[in-house]
């Protein structure tokens, strides 16, 4: 059974950081491609930054250079840091899992508000 385990969403003041992790299991996770997704009320969910098993990543627009993908594969577990985080970066958070099939966790709220 697949299982994908968000965890480190939360209430942050703008400006600040918070660092998402996602633990993996079921997968041989070194062989994924992992993702982190998110999805802001009203909108559709959209991709925020990738990490390839060969260790390439790619970004958002509005992400770049304010978060980092990373992967530790003997950990089987993804991160994202958020650093300078905005309002509008408010969304439920997911973790993706992709190869020649696609998993989804449960989702991490992450609100930045004063």
């Amino acid at each position: 059974q697949v299982q994908l385990v968000e965890s480190g969403g939360g209430l942050v003041q703008p400006g600040g950081s918070l660092r998402l992790s996602c633990a993996a299991s079921g997968i041989i996770f070194r062989m994924y491609a992992m993702g982190w997704y998110r999805q802001a009320p009203g909108k559709q969910r959209e991709l925020v930054a990738r990490i390839f098993s060969s260790g390439n990543t790619n970004y958002a627009g509005s992400v770049k250079g304010r978060f980092t993908i990373s992967r530790d594969n003997a950990k089987n577990t993804v991160y994202l840091q958020m650093n300078s985080l905005k309002p509008e970066d408010t969304a439920v958070y997911y973790c993706n899992a992709g190869n020649e099939n696609v998993y989804w966790g449960q989702g991490t709220q992450v609100t930045v508000s004063s």
